[in-house]
């Protein structure tokens, strides 16, 4: 089972207010969206992260929690006059807390198009499947 913690955004604003960062600033990202969806024995995450260079996406498993990471880069030419700077820059963090029934090493990435897949599948022994009944083929007499 994926279990999704809505609260750690909640969480990781508070710690960054508390410890005097700015969060979500015109210029810093202020979130990564993504979806997560189960398809047959796997789920699959999707997270959208335009303009983002392959190399700096780092997606880990660590103690049970999965964490995507990404890093965009501004343009740093200082002869540049900026007429408009509208885009985000900086780090894209998620974490979430996977369950006791998901093949950890089994876990894959993918980023095409600005879209970063991940495959989470489920562990063998999460799978449905079905039991079968064992019966004997002896009448057994009831005694009074």
């Amino acid at each position: 089972m994926l279990r999704f913690d809505p609260f750690g955004d909640v969480d990781a604003i508070a710690r960054g207010l508390l410890a005097g960062q700015q969060m979500g600033s015109s210029r810093t990202p202020r979130f990564m969206p993504m979806d997560l969806y189960k398809v047959d024995d796997h789920y699959v995450l999707t997270a959208d992260l335009p303009g983002v260079d392959p190399g700096s996406i780092d997606v880990s498993v660590d103690n049970g929690t999965l964490t995507l990471s990404a890093q965009r880069s501004t343009r740093s030419d200082d002869s540049v006059e900026w007429l408009s700077s509208e885009r985000f820059y900086g780090s894209y963090r998620r974490q979430l807390t996977l369950g006791e029934g998901i093949d950890s090493a089994g876990i894959s990435a993918s980023y095409e198009n600005g879209v970063l897949s991940v495959t989470i599948p489920m562990a063998e022994r999460a799978k449905p499947r079905r039991i079968s009944i064992s019966h004997s083929d002896t009448v057994q007499e009831i005694e009074k």
